[in-house]
């Protein structure tokens, strides 16, 4: 089998255009040889399956391997890299750029620790991505096509489509199913802005194709992408300037406040220009994308701001407004599958096709779930179980944590704020809150901006959400996940010893506020 090739110029050409990967250096080519290998043999397919899965990113990796381990014939279709956005264009490229940034963060601050850094700092970006891409071609073997047929299950290559209620076509070859899962993902939102779709703008898809740094950069949306680049971004020495259609951070999902202004006020700190009440109104290109590492293009974006239009220039104009399901031209309609265009497949609460109950969705093609890895990845488990086992677990015993990972981080579950549950949940909350300023180990790391805040149902230690902001929020937040999974109250995560010096005290610290609000006392 013909492998991806290094530097090869005609390769490259044909990664670039049809994969929209580049540059083909070792770290792609071998990335690409795992996820999307050229020339790939499909296999003779069985007469019938018990599964298979539509789709390669963590919701079709999970159920094709999972179902196989468990002695299931199953099939895996990939169109494009296996392992989804996550692997390729999200969760692993954007950490490990992440990472980069936060070492610049305490680069920057190692004087207050007593350590001299003679000399300015110098960030190599280029190095950088070098880096990410290395990294990114090292985890992808656990996603590949190898480690797919290792645990069992047949591995298509080529774009899968439903042909009938039972049957699902790729390459010109039927496949005959018992049972079936969408798990196509879903893909960035374009907003109707005049200019932009004809523009050489950018979205996560190939934003981790960069090779220069651009010297300025424009974020469309205020979401947990735009947050996360746009901080990473301005660290490592671009212009950044979000421009979002609201007056504060989460404000259309009900966040928390104090979250949101205590985030956006560390962004700006760290150099990122926040534009709010903001309305894009054109897009003009100036300069197109070029071929080399260097030819980046050239943007103005025009922005009403109410009582001014304010034109800003940049090399790179990130769109990050949000995501739709991928669900056109799947054949669903042949599959009597109900989907609604934006939104994703119409599921019960078994993840289970309401029209067609031989096929399940998961992941970010299924309507009314939040977007995460880690919600794809569980929803497969359930079909596994619901489809094969006759099982009945539900969606809505779902306990989904959510972490955006700025420095500090910020992270949610369940109910987020006080505006959600009144607007939103129309429920009564008591609010117990544990601030960082006091907590010992986050004032030894000289890093005690930040909560933590835990809501219960008014009158009861009953946990109904969070939010923390932190520096290892995620982390911290998977405590509260469990307690409210398993209906542990707030007093049990009070009375439960948590290791000192740490940062997650202050999960325990709302505990405790509220054991101490319930004392009884000798007078």
């Amino acid at each position: 089998m013909e492998t991806w090739i290094p530097l090869d110029a005609n390769q490259a050409t044909e990664a670039r255009k049809d994969l929209d990967v580049w540059p083909l250096d070792e770290y792609n080519a071998n990335l690409l040889n795992e996820v999307h290998p050229r020339e790939y043999s499909n296999p003779e397919p069985y007469e019938v399956y018990d599964l298979i899965a539509v789709g390669a990113g963590a919701g079709g990796l999970v159920t094709s391997r999972q179902a196989a381990r468990r002695g299931g014939k199953t099939a895996m279709i990939s169109e494009m890299l296996a392992g989804g956005d996550c692997l390729n264009v999200g969760c692993v490229p954007s950490k490990a750029l992440i990472r980069s940034a936060r070492a610049i963060q305490q680069v920057k601050q190692a004087q207050k620790m007593g350590v001299v850094i003679p000399g300015p700092i110098e960030v190599d970006f280029p190095a950088i991505m070098r880096r990410m891409r290395q990294l990114r071609a090292k985890i992808a073997p656990v996603d590949g096509h190898a480690s797919g047929v290792k645990a069992g299950s047949h591995v298509f290559q080529g774009r899968g489509r439903f042909t009938g209620p039972d049957t699902v076509e790729v390459n010109g070859i039927t496949l005959k199913f018992r049972k079936a899962v969408v798990a196509t993902g879903g893909r960035p939102t374009v907003p109707n802005i005049p200019g932009l779709k004809e523009a050489p703008y950018t979205t996560n898809e190939i934003l981790f194709n960069l090779e220069t740094l651009p010297p300025r950069m424009v974020i469309l949306g205020a979401g947990v992408i735009a947050l996360e680049m746009a901080q990473t971004f301005a660290m490592f020495g671009s212009k950044v300037t979000v421009i979002q259609r609201s007056g504060r951070l989460f404000e259309s999902k009900g966040g928390d406040k104090e979250a949101a202004e205590l985030l956006q006020s560390i962004l700006e700190e760290d150099g990122v220009t926040f534009l709010s009440h903001a309305k894009v109104e054109k897009v003009e290109t100036l300069r197109e994308r070029g071929e080399g590492a260097d030819a980046l293009p050239l943007m103005k974006i025009s922005v009403n701001l109410g009582e001014e239009t304010r034109d800003l220039e940049c090399e790179t104009l990130l769109v990050a407004t949000g995501r739709v399901a991928n669900v056109e031209n799947l054949g669903l309609e042949e599959a009597n599958v109900d989907y609604e265009l934006g939104k994703g497949v119409t599921v019960n609460d078994l993840s289970q096709s309401v029209s067609n109950p031989n096929v399940y969705a998961v992941g970010d093609c299924c309507a009314g779930v939040p977007r995460l890895t880690h919600m794809s990845g569980e929803m497969a488990k359930q079909v596994v179980q619901n489809s094969l086992f006759n099982d009945s677990w539900k969606l809505s015993d779902f306990v989904v944590p959510a972490v955006a990972y700025t420095e500090p981080e910020f992270a949610t579950v369940g109910i987020a704020g006080e505006d959600e549950a009144a607007k939103k949940k129309g429920i009564k909350v008591d609010v117990y809150r544990a601030g960082l300023e006091h907590n010992d180990r986050a004032i030894l790391e000289s890093d005690n901006r930040g909560f933590c805040k835990i809501f219960c149902e008014a009158g009861t230690d009953k946990i109904l959400g969070a939010t923390i902001v932190a520096s290892r929020a995620g982390e911290m937040i998977n405590e509260v996940t469990l307690a409210m999974k398993y209906g542990i109250g707030l007093r049990a995560v009070g009375r439960n010893i948590h290791s000192y010096p740490t940062t997650g005290e202050a999960v325990m610290g709302c505990g405790v506020q509220y054991i101490n609000s319930h004392w009884e006392r000798l007078d």
